[in-house]
């Protein structure tokens, strides 16, 4: 049992499962609305658009998390203006900005001799670097998410599954949308300084990806990916201290791995279903010989 816990007796260690846990907050509120709404590449294209905005917050001696938001709210805006665009797809014009802001991510990060470690902190983070301000950063971030969450749960929950529906009933799809990505801006902004950009997105899609599975209501799905990234946390740092692997990564990998667990408890749960359906059912009598 003291094996269990002795991992989280250790001070930095704690700070890192309290940072973990209210980042799995903020991505179990906006990650059901990325993937409800088909906007995954749109977070993975912005976990990448943010380089630009923390290399010259690097250079210039900046926050990294302000540069951050500043570089992903300008590829969002990007996003907003381009998706009613007659001329190409949506993911067109994704995947170009994607590229686009990743280019000048590069061309600024090669004038810089010294921001190689930097550019690894970048993707991959350190969660057990965290720190106090980054606990009442990841706190602040909760607490915005939330409130903006339940102020527009219907407006958002309508633009998911309706858009036309929505803008008849005047709950403004387009406001909506703005505000949406929004939230993923400012949930991205902050992951990056917890566990890196690309971990991030891992935390913001695995668990809601695996919540969607298991819960229909969007409550209950919200809930289910808290407990299962939170879970993914636990499990993460207590893998990483006793097999001396990255804390971050780890947590990751753990949250990829509940959503796959998850997928082959549905599918075989359903297999045993369909066959007990087939069993139970009654055999007809074979017609008799001459019966016309």
């Amino acid at each position: 049992m003291s094996s269990l816990v002795e991992p989280f007796t250790v001070s930095f260690v704690v700070r890192a499962l309290v940072g973990g846990v209210l980042l799995a907050g903020v991505c179990a509120l906006v990650g059901v609305w990325v993937i409800a709404r088909g906007m995954t590449f749109l977070g993975e294209a912005m976990s990448h658009g943010m380089l630009p905005g923390v290399a010259l917050a690097s250079i210039l001696g900046g926050n990294l998390v302000v540069g951050a938001a500043a570089s992903a709210f300008a590829m969002a805006a990007g996003v907003n203006a381009l998706r009613h665009s007659r001329e190409f797809g949506r993911d067109t014009g994704i995947g170009l900005l994607f590229v686009g802001m990743l280019s000048v991510g590069v061309i600024i990060v090669s004038h810089s001799r010294s921001f190689a470690t930097d550019l690894t902190a970048f993707l991959f983070g350190d969660v057990l670097a965290i720190q106090r301000p980054d606990l009442l950063l990841l706190g602040g971030a909760v607490t915005v998410v939330a409130a903006v969450t339940a102020a527009c749960y219907r407006p958002f929950l309508a633009l998911t599954f309706d858009p036309r529906k929505a803008r008849t009933l005047g709950l403004r799809p387009d406001l909506a949308n703005a505000v949406m990505l929004a939230l993923l801006t400012l949930t991205m902004a902050v992951g990056f300084s917890v566990v890196g950009t690309l971990l991030a997105f891992g935390m913001l899609i695995a668990p809601s990806a695996a919540a969607l599975l298991v819960a229909r209501r969007l409550p209950a799905v919200m809930l289910t990916s808290f407990v299962l990234g939170a879970a993914a946390v636990v499990l993460g740092l207590w893998i990483s201290w006793y097999a001396a692997t990255a804390a971050g990564a780890t947590i990751a990998a753990v949250a990829v791995l509940i959503f796959f667990v998850t997928l082959a408890a549905r599918r075989i749960t359903t297999a045993v279903r369909h066959l007990r359906s087939h069993v139970s059912a009654p055999i007809a009598d074979p017609p008799l010989r001459g019966s016309s």
